[in-house]
């Protein structure tokens, strides 16, 4: 199984690397970066087009045809419409999220920030996302884009993963910290 993952990462590394070398020679990354995040919302909100991606079942014909239908209607740029294009013909559409990831990284890397993936208990203000964003831009040298998810178990407090690390400030964590210590008591 991790020799299939390692083969799968690995291919959509390559196609990720090509859509980037490509929106980057024609100066074309915020439109590229932008197409990116409407089939990524996309994705998350749509269970039938998941499907689409995901399932074998479908024939190959069908999923060109669907792919240049949605490209049309989402307005997609000429490049990332042909790149969907080529991964629906060769039955690779289940990389897109990681092509996606991958690119992110390097528009990021070309615009010297990093992405701070941010849990919390509720969602966050724009004036506390901003304030979070120069907090951590002091911390890690670099300009902070924040990706935020909202998980009502964590009570209270946030979650904060930048790169390797990871800063759990969350009520329930400390909760948890507090039972083991308990534990160790009795």
């Amino acid at each position: 199984m991790s020799d299939t993952s390692s083969i799968s990462s690995g291919v959509a590394a390559r196609y990720a690397t090509a859509l980037f070398e490509l929106a980057k020679d024609a100066n074309t990354l915020p439109s590229v970066e932008k197409d990116l995040d409407v089939i990524d919302d996309a994705l998350v909100q749509n269970h039938s087009l998941r499907d689409l991606f995901q399932s074998p079942v479908y024939s190959r014909d069908d999923v060109v045809g669907a792919i240049s239908a949605l490209a049309k209607k989402m307005e997609l740029s000429l490049m990332v419409s042909s790149t969907l294009g080529l991964m629906a013909q060769k039955r690779r559409l289940p990389m897109v999220p990681a092509l996606i990831e991958a690119v992110r990284a390097k528009i990021a890397d070309e615009k010297g920030e990093i992405t701070a993936e941010v849990t919390t208990a509720q969602n966050l203000t724009a004036a506390q996302e901003k304030e979070l964003a120069a907090t951590l831009k002091k911390s890690v040298g670099k300009d902070v884009k924040i990706k935020t998810t909202v998980d009502e178990n964590l009570i209270g407090g946030l979650i904060i993963k930048v790169g390797s690390k990871m800063i759990d400030s969350s009520i329930k964590s400390k909760l948890s910290n507090l039972q083991n210590v308990m534990k160790e008591v009795g």
